[in-house]
């Protein structure tokens, strides 16, 4: 007969299944928004006063129809010097991107980190079913870095 001498084991305890840190929990909601008619001229001011590099454009409805950056503004005021006038009169409509990539609440800010750095952009505005709930941007991730642990990334 053989005995066993490993004596009495202890179950581990169970712990609980880590959550996952989502978009949601590190996105801005109180957004800076733009209009299609407002003029870069506008857009150049409140990107400097709220220190951002760009912001959502909504048509009326509050449909997201496209972002606007710095580096658009740039192109209106280098359109502005090519033409010397002094004064950054474009629309917001003529230098917006349309084409917007956005991002679902509920995806991994390690998901989104890929797509920060697949797509080279900057800023994502947060869909969800058709409306805009905020925006998560490439620093916002990067503020998130030190509050995470090995087992939530």
């Amino acid at each position: 007969m053989v005995k066993s001498f490993q004596g009495v084991r202890l179950a581990e305890p169970k712990k609980a299944p880590e959550q996952a840190v989502l978009v949601q929990d590190h996105m801005s909601t109180s957004l800076v928004t733009f209009h299609p008619d407002d003029t870069i001229d506008y857009v150049a001011q409140v990107l400097t006063q709220k220190k951002i590099s760009g912001a959502p454009v909504l048509d009326d409805a509050n449909n997201l129809v496209g972002i606007i950056s710095e580096v658009d503004c740039l192109k209106e005021v280098i359109k502005g010097k090519y033409n010397n006038t002094p004064r950054i009169a474009g629309r917001v409509r003529e230098y917006m991107t349309r084409d917007v990539i956005t991002m679902e609440p509920e995806i991994t800010i390690f998901d989104a980190a890929h797509r920060f750095l697949d797509l080279k952009i900057r800023r994502f505005p947060v869909m969800k079913a058709g409306r805009l709930l905020g925006q998560i941007s490439l620093s916002d991730i990067i503020k998130a870095l030190p509050g995470l642990k090995s087992t939530t990334w």
